[in-house]
């Protein structure tokens, strides 16, 4: 059983109080028994509102529910759809124009765009390869992807053949956007500084950058410099000049890698990605964020047999081009994803009994932690706090988050607007009603953020009266998606975003597919993202390189005179008409997505593994979070609820599924089979009650089943 401590009208687990006042608070100015007194009067108040908020929730779906009911067989008129969806409040009017006034944003958040690594703050290792993944190898990086093609691409003994191809392809890279003028980067022979120039060899013969203002210094002696530091669209290139190096034996000018830039931004996120179910695990989480905002985050482990140490890495040492010192901040700039409104946590009882509203939790506990660096300025030199809030439905929700923020930097003692909320536009209502959702947080936003997996989990449920949807693969091509994707862009850029705030995209989740994220992910920064999601610190490498291709800033000035998205196609609903689908087709759609949500759910419930790499049917390595598995499970429950399938061809098809998954994973030691002990599988039970509960869960959310059967399975295992 778990023991609280009473403190003031609240009940905190005893390890909770523990960290808290060992921890989080020391050498801060707040006590615990300030810090205590100001959260319990702050949450009492703030409970109150955010269960208001989740009731009408509740209240507007049911009516929405009501209204398909009542028009079912009758032609969909738009127009009174709209008009009913204003009366209901799911739509609001949209007010004069305005433009964000957020202060005080760092440069990683304004003016340079770039790749934006999304980690679970739960795994310290992860989180700290997250923040160092800042600089990043390019030779590594396409050394070991599919990028590179080569007989000895699965081999780990090093490939010659291989290994020229990487330096090929730098160089092919460095010559179209960094170019020498009158050679190219494959055939120099030498690098050195003279008077604050770049001095580029060819055989004897001196060559010099077609724009010398990219080269801003090095490091070394002038005559031999171990590193050339180039910038490009705001983004750094290290050349690093090593002849001894392994990689460099063959190179002529004795360079031995390029690092690039990468993910410029992390979001360290306690959200979609873990499974963080009690105190325990909220600890785990908020310790490693504590350790980052210390500086002092480090982990040992070990491979081969030899035990290695990861901590953040230092700042990066240059001589500018004037002869003076220098430094480009070592790390990522970290971001915090709090949870949504809708979850409790029984790290912490209110007076009444309840459990603590989660994101209430997260903004007073996470923020606390952020006094570490306000002062060092190891993450933020603006001294500001970045929190991304996911999954607020409608401008209300928006505007508690500022309320609820405001009460943090009272009780914390902050300047207001010191703590900086990025929108997560991933929710219907949020969609339909976005530029209200920024006025609303005009003061605080520093991005927003499409999330097309939530998103159409989200469109599924909230129309999931209105008949059967279109397959989850069509949903791309559907107009509310393009609608929905231009509109974040079109939003952002009325509001002011460009050159002071983030306008990102979307999640590569195919971790193993580099070569088509090189060819796909651009696609991102063309559509008007100043940055977008990667898995990796390798994907943030290999991304990084679209920000050299493309000038996001300028791209945003043409995208800003376009014709604006449409409500209308917003509002589209995607169901099927007439859907004439075979019985292979109803049968391949539900397998696939029998097997990813069973793929995932087994490792969330039993193991307590939040995001991960899980193959498809096709054994194709896919990264699975709660947004998938929410668009997996509603969209089986909305076939299921217009008669496309039955509950008894799923359960069916769920347990085929168990076994392949359970193939798929017989190289896991901790791994628990689900196939022939599905009576006594908690997370096959789970699994199901996702699909045939899912009609049931508020906005089709997955987190409180999940979490109801985390805690169950941790139970029996304790």
């Amino acid at each position: 059983m778990r023991k609280y401590s009473k403190i003031f009208n609240l009940k905190v687990s005893e390890n909770l109080e523990s960290f808290v006042k060992n921890e989080l608070l020391k050498n801060t100015n707040i006590t615990p028994e300030v810090f205590w007194n100001k959260f319990d009067k702050a949450v009492h108040e703030l409970s109150e509102i955010n269960s208001q908020l989740i009731k009408k929730r509740e209240n507007i779906q049911k009516k929405i529910n009501e209204w398909h009911i009542k028009k079912k067989g009758e032609n969909f008129d738009l127009n009174e759809y709209k008009k009913f969806l204003f009366e209901i409040d799911y739509l609001t009017k949209k007010n004069e124009n305005f433009k964000i006034e957020t202060k005080n944003l760092d440069s990683e958040i304004s003016s340079i765009a770039g790749p934006q690594l999304v980690v679970p703050i739960m795994n310290e290792r992860y989180a700290l390869n997250a923040a160092n993944a800042r600089w990043v190898s390019l030779y590594d990086s396409l050394y070991g992807t599919d990028v590179i093609q080569s007989e000895e691409g699965g081999s780990e003994r090093y490939d010659p053949a291989r290994g020229q191809e990487v330096i090929k392809y730098v160089r092919e890279f460095l010559d179209e956007y960094i170019p020498i003028n009158g050679t190219s980067w494959k055939s120099i022979s030498n690098l050195i500084v003279r008077d604050g120039n770049l001095i580029i060899y060819k055989d004897e013969n001196e060559f010099k950058l077609k724009d010398s203002e990219k080269f801003i210094g090095h490091r070394g002696a002038s005559n031999k410099p171990s590193a050339i530091i180039i910038k490009n669209n705001n983004l750094h290139i290290e050349i690093i000049i090593n002849p001894r190096a392994f990689s460099a034996a063959h190179d002529i000018a004795g360079i031995s890698d390029v690092i690039v830039e990468s993910a410029v931004s992390t979001i360290c996120d306690n959200e979609d990605s873990v499974a963080a179910v009690d105190s325990d695990d909220k600890i785990k989480c908020y310790k490693n964020w504590l350790g980052l905002m210390l500086g002092n985050l480090n982990v040992k482990f070990e491979k081969n047999g030899k035990t290695f140490e990861r901590k953040l890495n230092p700042d990066r040492s240059y001589i500018s081009r004037g002869g003076t010192g220098k430094k480009l901040h070592g790390r990522s700039l970290l971001l915090n994803r709090n949870v949504g409104h809708l979850m409790t946590n029984s790290a912490i009882i209110l007076k009444d009994g309840s459990e603590v509203p989660e994101g209430i939790m997260d903004a007073f506990i996470t923020s606390a932690a952020c006094l570490h660096d306000l002062d060092k300025k190891g993450n933020s030199r603006t001294g500001s706090i970045y929190i991304v809030k996911p999954k607020m439905h409608g401008p209300e929700e928006t505007a508690f988050t500022d309320l609820i923020f405001s009460k943090v930097e009272e009780a914390l003692n902050l300047e207001k607007y010191t703590c900086k909320i990025g929108i997560m536009d991933e929710e219907r209502r949020t969609s339909a009603n976005l530029k209200e959702c920024i006025r609303s947080l005009k003061n605080r936003v520093f991005f927003i953020n499409t999330g097309f997996l939530d998103r159409t989990g989200d469109e599924i449920h909230t129309s999931m009266e209105a008949g059967p949807m279109i397959k989850k693969g069509d949903m791309k091509k559907s107009d509310w998606i393009s609608a929905y994707e231009n509109n974040n862009v079109d939003i952002g850029l009325e509001c002011g975003f460009s050159g002071v705030a983030q306008i990102g995209k979307g999640m590569w989740a195919m971790p193993d597919k580099m070569s088509d994220m090189l060819d796909q992910k651009i696609d991102h920064l063309n559509a008007g993202a100043n940055c977008a999601w990667v898995p990796s610190p390798t994907a943030a490498a290999l991304h990084s390189l679209h920000y050299h291709k493309i000038d996001i800033f300028e791209k945003q000035k043409k995208l800003a005179k376009r014709e604006k998205a449409k409500l209308d196609n917003l509002l589209s609903i995607p169901i099927a008409n007439r859907p004439n689908w075979s019985m292979d087709e109803i049968n391949s759609e539900i397998s696939n997505s029998a097997q990813t949500l069973l793929g995932y759910v087994v490792r969330w419930i039993d193991q307590g593994v939040g995001c991960s790499k899980v193959p498809d049917i096709n054994n194709i390595g896919l990264m699975e979070d709660r947004a998938t598995l929410r668009i997996s499970s509603q969209h089986i429950a909305n076939w299921i609820h217009h008669g496309v399938t039955t509950k008894m061809q799923v359960i069916e098809i769920m347990k085929q599924m168990a076994r392949i998954v359970d193939q798929q994973n017989l190289s896991d030691p901790n791994y628990e089979k689900m196939y022939d002990n599905f009576e006594n599988s908690v997370a096959f039970k789970t699994a199901c009650d996702l699909i045939f509960e899912g009609k049931k869960q508020p906005s089709g959310y997955t987190e409180p089943l999940l979490h109801l059967n985390r805690i169950k399975k941790k139970s029996n295992q304790n």
